[in-house]
C-alpha cells in the first residue's frame, strides 16, 4: 500500500465496495505502506511474512484457503502472475480478477515478458484495463482475448480530495511561497523517466521569462532527484523550483496552484490528472498515451501538447496563467463535470457488478 496510483485505486475499491455483498481481506507483502492508515476498520489485513515477491506464492495460496476466498483480485503485472500462482496452488475454487493499469512493452524482451504474463492472464475469468489504450495493448502484446478484459477507469474520491484540500498540511515554508507567488505550478508523482520531469524543468525556465514570479513545486519521490535538482541548478531555476518529496496530503497543495502539469511520456491513465480535475485545479498535460488523452477527452478538459516538447508545454502553461477570471471558472467547471465521471461511487458499483458476473458463471 505505498504511495502509487495502483495503491490508490485499490484502497479506493476496498473501502467502498458494498459490505452487504463482499468482505474484503486486503493482502501484502511485508512493508509499512504509505496508504495503510486509510484503511477502514473493517477490513482484514494481512501482511505476509516476506518482503520478496516470489516468496508470497505459497503463503498467499494458503491465506486463499484458510479465509475461503471465492475471489482473488490483483494489480501491477508481476503481482497479477504471483496472484494466479497461488489461486492455482489453493487448490480451491477461488477466481481469479486481474487489473492491468500500465501501458508496458515496446522492446522485444517486454514484449516477450508480457506474452509470458499473458499466458497466465488467460487463466483469470476477467482482465481490468484501466483504458482503451491499454485494452488494445494487452490484445496485442498480452495477446488475451477481447471479450475476457473489461474497461474500468480508475475510482476517484471526489469528496475525500475536497476533505484534504480543507486540511492546513502545508510546510510554513512552502506556505509562505505558495500564498505570495505570482503563478504557481504543481506537478505530482515518481521521479522517473517515464515522467519526464526534465522536459518541464525546461518547459518553466521558458515560462519565468514572462512570469518572473511563479514558482513551480515538484512532488513526489525517485530515483532522478539529484539528476533533476542539479538541471534546476543549471538552468539558473533553482530558487523557484521547490522539490516537496511524497506528501501524504497532495491536495493541500493542489488548492494554491494556478494550474496542474503532467509532463509524462505515457500514461495508463493518468489518475492524478482526474485529482486535479476534481480538486478543481486547471490542467496542462501532454498527449501521454493512452491514459492521459483519454481522461482529457483529447484536449477538450484540459490543454494538451506533445510529450518531450518544452516549448509546447510552455505554452500550454502561459495559456492557463493567461485566462482571465471568467474563462478560467468555465475551465474548472468542465473539470469537476469531468471528474464526476471516475466518481468512487460510480467506479465501485462497476467492479461489483463484474465481480458479481465473475462469480455466478
Amino acid at each position: 500500500m505505498g504511495g502509487g496510483g495502483a495503491a490508490r485505486t485499490l484502497l479506493n475499491i476496498i473501502n467502498n465496495i458494498d459490505r452487504t455483498k463482499f468482505t474484503p481481506v486486503l493482502v501484502t507483502l511485508n512493508y509499512d505502506g504509505s496508504y495503510e492508515k486509510y484503511i477502514n476498520e473493517d477490513v482484514k489485513f494481512i501482511k505476509l511474512k516476506t518482503k520478496r515477491l516470489r516468496s508470497a506464492i505459497l503463503p498467499l495460496s494458503k491465506v486463499i484457503r484458510q479465509q475461503q476466498v471465492e475471489l482473488v483480485f490483483s494489480t501491477i503485472p508481476n503481482y497479477n502472475i504471483i496472484a494466479l500462482l497461488a489461486t492455482m496452488l489453493s487448490f480451491t475454487s477461488a477466481e481469479n480478477v486481474v487489473r492491468e493499469a500500465a501501458y508496458l512493452g515496446g522492446t522485444a524482451k517486454e514484449n516477450l515478458k508480457l506474452r509470458f504474463a499473458g499466458q497466465l492472464y488467460r487463466r483469470a475469468k476477467k482482465v481490468v484495463a484501466l483504458s482503451k489504450g491499454v485494452k488494445k495493448n494487452i490484445i496485442n502484446r498480452y495477446k488475451v482475448n477481447s471479450d475476457k478484459i473489461d474497461i474500468i477507469y480508475n475510482p476517484v474520491d471526489i469528496e475525500g480530495i475536497r476533505e484534504m484540500m480543507a486540511k492546513d498540511e502545508v510546510s510554513d515554508a512552502h506556505k509562505a511561497i505558495l500564498e505570495s507567488s505570482g503563478r504557481t505550478i504543481i506537478t505530482a508523482g515518481r521521479l522517473h523517466p517515464d515522467k519526464d520531469q526534465k522536459t518541464l524543468l525546461k518547459a518553466f525556465k521558458i515560462v519565468r521569462e514572462n512570469h518572473m514570479d511563479s514558482h513551480l513545486f515538484i512532488l513526489g519521490e525517485g530515483g532522478l532527484e539529484a539528476e533533476l535538482k542539479q538541471m534546476a541548478v543549471d538552468l539558473n531555476i533553482e530558487d523557484s523550483v521547490h522539490f516537496a518529496g511524497f506528501q501524504h496530503n497532495p491536495y493541500a497543495y493542489f488548492k494554491y496552484a494556478d494550474t496542474f502539469v503532467l509532463s509524462s511520456v505515457r500514461e495508463g491513465f493518468g489518475h492524478v490528472l482526474t485529482e486535479a480535475l476534481a480538486a478543481g485545479t486547471p490542467v496542462v498535460s501532454t498527449k501521454a498515451r493512452p491514459g492521459a488523452e483519454e481522461v482529457l477527452a483529447y484536449g477538450e478538459y484540459g490543454y494538451m501538447c506533445e510529450p518531450s516538447d518544452a516549448e509546447a508545454l510552455a505554452a500550454g502553461i502561459n495559456h492557463i496563467f493567461e485566462l482571465n477570471d471568467s474563462e478560467r471558472e468555465g475551465i474548472i467547471e468542465k473539470g469537476l463535470e469531468r471528474a464526476e465521471e471516475f466518481h468512487v461511487n460510480k467506479i465501485t458499483r462497476q467492479y461489483e457488478q463484474m465481480f458479481t458476473e465473475v462469480l455466478e458463471k
